[in-house]
């Protein structure tokens, strides 16, 4: 069974390029899409001031860092804990960019070289949900997860809400994935069922399931920047002379 890490970080700004730094780190871990309370939490001293903007998204002051642990102190730790697990990260381009530049500045490999695999569940809510706004907040709001104790942006807190977020987003493929074991096995008895001779009804959509899905199509359309195989399909063909 894979270990499952949900990890956030908060930095002094927007750029790990221009040498921002992460101040905090957290990861919740999952194992059968249950949190288990093994968690990891770092502040870490980033060795330069946060920008003015940042403070106000995570309210982490300059001075409460000064005397916590800088990331070369507790890097092991870090990677120790990730070894081996798939991460699951919102916006995951963000926080791996800066993990990867501070792993870069102790001469260590890329982050994603010591975990089996990066899950991006930006990416997944995209997909999902297309044309919509997909922040954390959004899909607490969207899903039903409680937000409410979230003035300011912290990694733990963000850690565990997008927990319960991926588990949601999620929900449902296990029903997808029913392991029916070896069908050779002895003593397993597989019923065949014939199908042939049931008669499907076909429902056909009223008016406003068609609009709604109109409207669907519409949404995936302004976001791609094309029509979808369904209005291709749709659409009248111009003959060519």
């Amino acid at each position: 069974m894979t270990r499952q890490i949900v990890l956030d970080t908060e930095t002094t700004g927007l750029s790990a390029e221009s040498g921002d730094r992460i101040i905090e780190i957290g990861c919740v871990e999952l194992m059968a899409r249950k949190l288990t309370g093994n968690n990891l939490h770092f502040y870490i001293n980033p060795e330069r001031d946060s920008h003015e903007d940042a403070l106000k998204v995570h309210g982490i002051s300059n001075d409460f860092l000064r005397d916590k642990p800088k990331f070369a102190e507790v890097a092991d730790d870090i990677l120790r804990y990730v070894e081996g697990a798939e991460v699951i990260i919102h916006n995951a381009a963000f926080d791996v960019g800066f993990l990867d530049k501070e792993l870069e500045r102790l001469g260590r490999p890329a982050f994603t070289s010591f975990v089996a695999d990066v899950t991006d569940t930006l990416a997944m809510a995209k997909q999902l949900y297309p044309g919509k706004r997909n922040s954390l907040d959004a899909l607490c709001d969207r899903l039903g997860v409680d937000n409410s104790g979230r003035t300011l942006h912290g990694a733990l807190l963000d850690a565990e809400l997008l927990a319960d977020v991926y588990i949601n987003l999620t929900r449902g493929q296990e029903a997808l994935l029913i392991d029916l074991g070896d069908l050779e096995t002895p003593g397993v008895a597989i019923q065949r069922v014939d199908l042939s001779g049931i008669d499907l009804p076909i429902v056909q959509a009223n008016t406003q399931e068609q609009a709604a899905h109109e409207q669907v199509l519409a949404q995936i359309e302004k976001a791609n920047g094309e029509p979808t195989v369904w209005q291709r399909a749709a659409r009248p063909t111009v003959a060519h002379e």
